[in-house]
């Protein structure tokens, strides 16, 4: 056993997150929306996928890496169009809460999602790229984490999710500060850029999809 493994994959979860991407933009955004615990409830999800790509990849799960690396076409376009609904979904929210000087909307926090139901939409859309398998695969080589035994790729796997989770952790938190300093026509403006960078993201990938099975 080598408990360095741990923190190799500590390291190796960690840089992945760091890596902002759609799904960050959208957890930025439920953070601004609906404060800290939604915004790390959702970055859990990320860790949650990435620690589930990690074991697959540390466990040389050959037979469900090659399952899922043949869906990544439709995955690709499923969790674009997903992004472009958010998008379209946030915008409309907006649009309906008026001006940034108005009111508080009383029936917000009706509309706010739960906890799972924020867990499990990230969860899945972080799923839809299984590409990230090989990212993970070719790093656990290099590391000999496949030769490690079964503890090794539980350490391996742990670290993956707790490095994940701690940049979540950090980076919800700091967003979560600066909220509280933002006007209201501030987090308007930011919620309507994320938003729109969001279905930016979604249309590209589904293009990318449709132009890959031509």
């Amino acid at each position: 056993m080598d408990p360095s493994l741990f923190l190799r994959g500590l390291a190796i979860g960690a840089a992945v997150a760091f890596a902002l991407g759609p799904v960050g933009l959208l957890i930025i955004r439920r953070t601004i929306e609906h404060g800290w615990a939604h915004g790390f409830v959702s970055g859990l999800a990320v860790a949650t996928a990435d620690g589930t790509y990690a074991a697959i990849a540390a466990f040389g799960l050959t037979a469900l890496t090659s399952v899922l690396i043949g869906l990544n076409r439709f995955l690709g376009i499923l969790g674009g169009a997903v992004l472009i609904v958010m998008a379209v979904r946030g915008l409309l929210a907006l649009r309906r809460a008026g001006p940034a000087e108005a009111a508080p909307d009383p029936e917000a926090a009706l509309r706010r999602p739960t906890a799972l139901t924020a867990w499990a939409s990230v969860y899945g859309l972080t799923m839809t790229n299984p590409a990230t398998i090989l990212s993970f695969a070719a790093l656990f080589a290099g590391l000999g984490a496949g030769s490690s035994g079964l503890v090794g790729s539980v350490l391996i796997t742990l670290g993956v999710f707790t490095g994940s989770a701690l940049w979540w952790l950090l980076l919800t938190s700091l967003v979560a500060g600066l909220r509280a300093r933002m006007t209201a026509r501030v987090v308007r403006g930011l919620n309507v850029s994320s938003a729109l960078i969001i279905g930016a993201f979604g249309v590209v990938a589904v293009g990318a999809g449709l132009a890959a099975g031509r």
